[in-house]
């Protein structure tokens, strides 16, 4: 008897790789994002083309090189010699947020950039890590006579008085001054790979939800959902989806598994009278 053995879907391999924090493989997953926009992405060939770029860079540095001289070089080799940087011309086009098209037209967001940037820093051993700045994504890097703050966007490091500038806005907006300002390395922790992942997704789902690109926000929802499974907005925002593009039974499963566990959100009740009119909408035969 013949056993048939089918590959994993994108959704599933992607289930694969962010299952374990203690074994999430970043460049991996970021890569694996891109599965849905091209489906025939190879992503082990992104991951090689990554090594090819560090084994170039490596032939750049003595073995003991010290840390200052292999960032001086990897910012040199990365934003000037292979010139990654920001896409200011469609900041909002999918495509910098997959690591495959950013690989090829060297424009993107700040965090793909980061990531990227932050793969070919730890193949140089570099201490460094990816901030979420409120904004715009950070880089971060611990040198022995302390740290650096980097803007993936440009390369061009941030001094102190840069980022509390940067973060004013965003304080004020929230009530995050006076008595309730808080210090600025409260911005400036690591992220974790998940919250990496989580920030790249958001992102493409805030590109597709604005141009309501239903399919692709649900794509995107998908893999939100299979990532962070109790966060349960992203069950919400999936439903409310589900529900623009007339999936009704599916937007009704996703809707009141939210209200299930979110009982003292504030739009429970809003989300309730849409459960209610979407039933009757589906009493009604509508689709």
């Amino acid at each position: 008897m013949s056993l048939s053995i089918s590959a994993p879907t994108a959704l599933e391999y992607f289930g694969m790789l962010v299952q374990s924090d203690e074994q999430f493989p970043l460049l991996e997953a970021a890569a694996s994002l891109a599965q849905d926009e091209y489906p025939d992405l190879d992503v082990q060939q992104v991951l090689g083309d990554v090594d090819q770029l560090l084994a170039r860079l490596r032939r750049r540095l003595a073995a003991d090189a010290a840390p200052l001289q292999r960032l001086r070089v990897l910012n040199q080799f990365f934003f000037h010699d292979l010139s990654f940087g920001g896409n200011v011309n469609d900041y909002y086009d999918p495509d910098n947020s997959y690591l495959n098209a950013v690989l090829r037209t060297r424009r993107g967001i700040p965090i793909s950039l980061a990531v990227l940037w932050l793969e070919l820093a730890q193949g140089l051993n570099l201490h460094a890590c990816g901030v979420s700045f409120p904004g715009h994504f950070m880089i971060k890097v611990t040198m022995p006579k302390g740290q650096v703050v980097l803007d993936p966007f440009t390369g061009h490091s941030l001094s102190r008085e840069e980022l509390v500038e940067r973060l004013e806005p965003y304080k004020r907006s929230h009530g995050l001054v006076g008595e309730f300002d808080v210090p600025l390395g409260i911005y400036l922790q690591p992220a974790t790979p998940r919250e990496i992942i989580a920030r790249m997704l958001r992102n493409l789902k805030e590109v597709h939800q604005s141009q309501e690109d239903w399919p692709r926000a649900i794509a995107v929802q998908n893999r939100l959902v299979v990532l962070m499974p109790q966060a349960w907005a992203e069950y919400r925002d999936r439903g409310l989806a589900h529900a623009a593009q007339g999936s009704t039974a599916q937007a009704l499963r996703d809707l009141e598994t939210y209200m299930a566990h979110a009982e003292d959100a504030l739009d429970v009740e809003v989300i309730g009278e849409r459960c209610a009119a979407l039933r009757r909408a589906a009493r009604r035969g509508a689709p």
